[in-house]
């Protein structure tokens, strides 16, 4: 009564105006922990007896036989006693000729129990039912069982217990007890069907009298929840719970009743005796096992722990080192987050292989196979994975970019988003996403428009193709001019021009100027182009690119008059809103 006791008293501690409730929920969980708390004593109990036994005492025909195999001789599926045998008459055949003569004498009621009687043998001691011998005790039989005692001895102990499974065997198989047997067995199967439909309708009922009481609290935990815990989940794990409960506690009555009405009967005792086998020794076992590997367990909770506690100190000074607190020496704090995710790895990968010899089951066959498979699918399936990962910590230790930044990889061009471990996410001038793999970037040739511009100013160019008949001092002085109109460039360094080629037609030259905002390039490009389009129709000097056929009556400029035609009149020319 302890745990009705400690529940009435929690219970009636938070609401003692529920008494009633109290001790009706004290009832229940009284009554569920005490079949539960019996069952573990029975497995306990069951399960670590014999070891426990095993290693203070252990029979004698167990020490024996684990040099001379031996054989028990069952009648009606209890066992009499233990037997060794030779190499030329094995203890199976032995014990089994054993059994039948002894089975034969039991049937035949003319041969009564006090016939059975003991004859002295040159090499052995025989036990006789009149005149039919049923078996002999030898040397090897007394150094079984009992080295200090005599064949005589020994010969008298298994008369006794033949005399006994004589009399059981005949006993057992009269009318009148076969008759009783009978009624038992049909007062078993009433008393069944009564308690099973007595648990269905018990279930029943506690599950509607757990809902009508329980109802309000239970929205309330939803309600506290802010809807994260949902009633119906509640109520649907309730009813699980009770479900199994009811299932759990009909398999064991079926269990109890199998094994009674069983047992009732000689024909079917050895199945009542394999029905306890069956059930009980796979729970025993797994009972056995369970405390068996408490300490391992135990041992691996502890390297848990500590690894945890370890995994917070690793991440505590790599945020140190992030955010400037501690320093080290050729260590950039943008390495602290990569640095620690490979630092985690090798914690946990540590703690795997300390916790390894200690999960159940680790040294079993199986566990090995299962591992091995898992590891080739690991291996076979994931190298692109582990390209990707290791591109991701090589990419983040050569500096080639950050968030931020813009790029260019191969024919893909945009700012840095994200750089994952796998992938690197890039939005491109027309707010597209490219999601590029991190192996991909690390066998490309990568362009990082931004990774000088603040220092020396990233370069813009624009190239035009002038005919001969323009002199390259107007031409380089009308670039520099429409140069100075483009807001947004850095004055200095200076802009300059470069005379690439004399081609066939034209001279072609090339306009350099710097700038310090990369994701405004494309914007400056523009306003370049138009200033030099301006310059050029201003100072009516035409531009021969990209083709030339032969030189016109009049030179192809457009008049300043013309600048602003309709609809350039009614809509202002506006800068360009790329990058």
């Amino acid at each position: 009564m302890i745990l009705r006791f400690i529940t009435a008293g929690l219970a009636s501690g938070f609401d003692p105006r529920r008494s009633r409730r109290t001790r009706f929920t004290a009832d229940i969980i009284d009554r569920f922990s005490l079949l539960i708390f019996a069952l573990v004593l029975i497995g306990v109990g069951g399960g670590l007896s014999p070891a426990l036994a095993q290693q203070g005492r252990e029979e004698p025909w167990a020490a024996m036989e684990k040099s001379v195999p031996t054989a028990p001789v069952v009648v009606d599926g209890r066992i009499l006693f233990r037997i060794c045998g030779v190499t030329a008459f094995p203890p199976k055949e032995r014990a089994r000729g054993i059994e039948e003569r002894i089975v034969a004498v039991a049937r035949d009621r003319a041969i009564p129990v006090t016939a059975l009687r003991l004859v002295q043998a040159e090499h052995s001691v025989n036990i006789l039912a009149g005149d039919q011998l049923i078996m002999g005790v030898f040397d090897t039989d007394v150094r079984l069982e009992a080295p200090g005692l005599s064949r005589q001895v020994l010969a008298q102990v298994y008369l006794r217990r033949i005399a006994s499974a004589i009399q059981d065997y005949r006993s057992e198989r009269t009318p009148e007890r076969l008759l009783r047997d009978t009624a038992m067995a049909a007062g078993a199967t009433i008393a069944l069907v009564l308690l099973l439909f007595g648990i269905i309708r018990g279930f029943r009922w506690l599950t509607a009298r757990i809902e009508r009481r329980y109802q309000l609290a239970i929205e309330r935990i939803e309600e506290r929840s802010l809807r994260f815990i949902s009633a119906q989940s509640i109520w649907a794990a309730v009813h699980f719970l009770l479900h199994a409960l009811s299932v759990v506690a009909m398999l064991a009555l079926v269990y109890l009743y199998l094994h009674f009405v069983l047992a009732l009967y000689p024909w079917t005792r050895i199945v009542a005796i394999n029905l306890r086998a069956a059930v009980l020794d796979p729970a025993l076992t797994f009972v056995r096992g369970v405390f068996g590997t408490v300490p391992n367990l135990v041992l691996i909770a502890l390297i848990v722990v500590a690894t945890r506690y370890v995994l917070r100190v690793t991440h505590f000074f790599f945020s140190a080192v992030r955010e400037g607190r501690i320093k080290l020496a050729r260590f950039e704090p943008e390495w602290a987050d990569s640095t620690y995710k490979i630092v985690r790895v090798l914690i946990v990968a540590f703690a795997i292989v300390v916790c390894y010899p200690y999960i159940p089951g680790s040294e079993s066959p199986a566990f090995k196979g299962v591992s091995i498979f898992l590891g080739v699918l690991f291996s076979i399936g994931s190298s692109s994975f582990l390209a990707n990962i290791i591109a991701g910590y090589t990419m983040t230790y050569r500096r080639a970019f950050h968030v931020g930044d813009r790029i260019r990889v191969g024919d893909l061009e945009g700012d840095v988003r994200e750089v994952g471990l796998m992938v690197t996410r890039l939005r491109s001038i027309k707010n597209e996403e490219f999601v590029v793999p991190n192996s991909l970037i690390l066998t490309s040739n990568v362009i990082n428009y931004s990774a000088l511009a603040q220092q020396r100013g990233l370069i813009l160019h624009a190239t035009v193709g002038i005919g001969y008949d323009t002199p390259w001092r107007q031409v380089e002085a009308m670039l520099l001019t429409a140069a100075e109109r483009t807001s947004g460039l850095l004055r200095q360094p200076s802009p300059f021009v470069l005379q690439k080629s004399l081609g066939d037609f034209a001279v072609t030259y090339e306009i350099n100027v710097y700038c310090d905002k990369p994701s405004a390039m494309y914007e400056l490009y523009t306003e370049l182009h138009r200033n030099i389009l301006d310059v050029f129709n201003e100072y009516q000097v035409q531009i021969m690119t990209p083709a030339y056929h032969g030189d016109p009556a009049a030179p192809k400029v457009v008049p300043r008059d013309q600048w602003f035609a309709a609809p350039a009149e009614a809509a202002p020319v506006r800068k360009a809103g790329i990058g």
